[in-house]
């Protein structure tokens, strides 16, 4: 693979600069670079210069579509427990269950209007997978989703759900079959069908223009969640910290964009996983933490914070949640953190289950794993937030179920619930592995 344009020294046509500090660029095969730069040009055009009303028809059908403006709801219950006004940016009330639709609606939109006749995409949780899906029938444009194995086993409601938009789950069964590996298969099908073919990447992560591009679409977030917090009664302008989980970042640079001009603390709280090592022997890091742990490296055509080895290999992450298993970060997001504006914290796999548990309970709403980390952070750190909080809900806990029955029957979970009505299957007493839950591969 070629590195294609060097950040350090090429900046993008006009004045889109390729870079975040040192970090972004166009590090892709040259045969790409034709795509690359047709898509800078159409970002610019459509997007920035809402050409042909481009913008006025994406935020119409988020509107009509997607279900927009998601709620900012006051966490009654939470609000309690923390002696601390909690506040919930509602994306699992988007259409199709989380964030995701933001950003596959606005792209899949953006290569009809360029003319584009097939759409690819990756996931790992399948939420972005499935968003792309629906943005594609709602268009009437072709849909292919490449997803790793290991996750097309632990993720089957999601997988039928694509398929049931009419898309085509394409399994990668290289590595350990997730999220890094579905990016690469794309990339590579991208680079043999750039004529007819977007590549609807599902964060901000990849070669310039795709950080700004997903952060643009996404930012509607925290665009929405300022106007709402200051038109709320009996609170300040803006909250004191803003908290979002982080994997590749897209829902936390879409939370957060709104609010860096603001005097409001800014938490991306990534996967901890078991531990915050790595084994460099077994080429494994238990952790999706690059911001807290990863070094400068090169991942899928952008220079960012990496998890690799001594050597500069790309080592295998971990997560008990799917959507951030991810062994690197959108390339904005770690500027921010080395600049100062965002500050990079984890929790652990336990703790996020133990969180998926307490926000069922307390306020009736099931999260994502994904989002899980980030009430974990605030159960454990309330008391440094100030005294009004909002967490991004970036998704809804359907498509985790499986999981955390499976991963809750196998640990101490203190706050799990009694899992006791569940039958034994396969010799495991307390239920929580139904013998169809999919979630080990043993189908």
């Amino acid at each position: 693979m070629s590195t294609g344009r060097d950040p350090e020294t090429t900046r993008g046509s006009g004045d889109l600069d390729p870079r975040f500090g040192r970090y972004g660029g166009q590090y892709v095969p040259e045969a790409l670079m034709p795509a690359i730069e047709e898509l800078e040009d159409a970002y610019r055009r459509y997007v920035l210069d809402d050409e042909d009303g481009f913008m006025d028809d994406f935020r119409a059908r988020l509107r009509d579509f997607g279900g927009r403006p998601t709620p900012l709801q006051r966490a009654d219950r939470l609000s309690e427990r923390y002696d601390t006004e909690v506040y919930l940016k509602r994306e699992d009330l988007l259409h199709g269950g989380a964030h995701k639709l933001n950003n596959a609606l606005g792209q899949a939109l953006l290569a009809q209007y360029m003319g584009k006749e097939r759409i690819i995409a990756e996931t790992g949780a399948g939420q972005h997978g499935t968003a792309t899906a629906m943005a594609c029938s709602h268009l009437g444009i072709d849909c292919e989703v490449y997803m790793g194995r290991t996750d097309i086993n632990r993720q089957r409601p999601n997988v039928f759900r694509m398929l049931a938009n009419g898309a085509e789950v394409k399994p990668v069964d290289v590595g350990r079959g997730t999220l890094k590996e579905a990016i690469s298969q794309t990339m590579r099908d991208w680079a043999e069908t750039v004529e007819d073919t977007h590549y609807v990447i599902g964060s901000i992560v990849g070669p310039h223009p795709f950080p700004r591009l997903v952060r643009d679409f996404q930012a509607i977030i925290g665009e929405e969640t300022r106007r709402q917090f200051r038109d709320r009664e009996r609170v300040g302008d803006s909250p004191d910290a803003v908290l979002a989980c982080a994997g590749g970042g897209s829902n936390t640079m879409g939370a957060f964009h709104a609010f860096r001009p603001d005097d409001v603390d800014l938490y991306a709280v990534e996967a901890g996983g078991s531990t915050l090592a790595v084994d460099e022997a077994a080429g494994v890091a238990p952790n999706s933490a690059s911001l807290s742990t990863g070094s400068e490296g090169v991942l899928h055509g952008a220079r960012t914070r990496v998890l690799q080895d001594g050597d500069g290999q790309v080592v295998e992450s971990h997560s008990v949640s799917a959507g951030l298993d991810y062994a690197g970060v959108g390339p904005e997001l770690a500027h921010l953190v080395e600049t100062g504006r965002v500050r990079a914290v984890s929790v652990d796999d336990d703790a996020a289950l133990e969180a998926f548990h307490r926000l069922s309970q307390t306020e009736g709403v099931i999260p994502a794993l994904e989002t899980a980390h980030a009430f974990a952070y605030l159960e454990r750190h309330h008391d440094e937030l100030g005294e009004e909080v909002v967490i991004n809900v970036s998704g809804r806990g359907d498509k985790d179920l499986e999981t955390v029955l499976e991963e809750t029957a196998a640990r101490d979970v203190e706050n799990a619930p009694d899992m006791s009505v569940f039958e034994a299957t396969d010799g495991v007493m307390g239920g929580g592995h139904l013998k169809d839950a999919g979630g080990d591969g043993s189908d």
